[in-house]
């Protein structure tokens, strides 16, 4: 599976961006998806994440009520809504793909995407 993030950009605080990953491959129907963030000089943080069916998502507290994901099949899609966006939403966010234990365990995640830049000014 080979992944590609876009849609990140320069926002305004209040604002708001809608990041996706376009998936290659047949299978991504079959791949729990998730997004994660590093600000500079940070570790990587767990955003989102949402399983193969689109019917389990799992939000990190931080943007609870702010972002939101979803996937199309069809598309071979998955999304990440950013609403309200905040200066501490900065950072590079990264899509991956079929994780074999926790969401939110960036290390087990098998495919990654290679990052979008989102900045929000204040």
């Amino acid at each position: 599976v080979q992944l590609q993030a876009s849609g990140g950009g320069l926002v305004q605080a209040g604002g708001f961006l809608r990041l996706s990953c376009a998936a290659s491959g047949r299978t991504f129907s079959r791949y729990d998806m998730g997004w994660f963030r590093q600000a500079p000089g940070k570790e990587r943080d767990f955003v989102a994440a949402i399983s193969w069916s689109g019917g389990s998502t799992y939000y990190a507290d931080s943007v609870k009520g702010r972002f939101t994901i979803s996937r199309d099949g069809a598309k071979n899609t998955v999304y990440l809504q950013m609403n309200s966006l905040k200066p501490e939403d900065t950072a590079v966010y990264y899509c991956a793909a079929d994780p074999s234990g926790l969401w939110v365990r960036g290390d087990l995640y098998d495919y990654w995407g290679q990052g979008t830049q989102v900045t929000v000014s204040s």
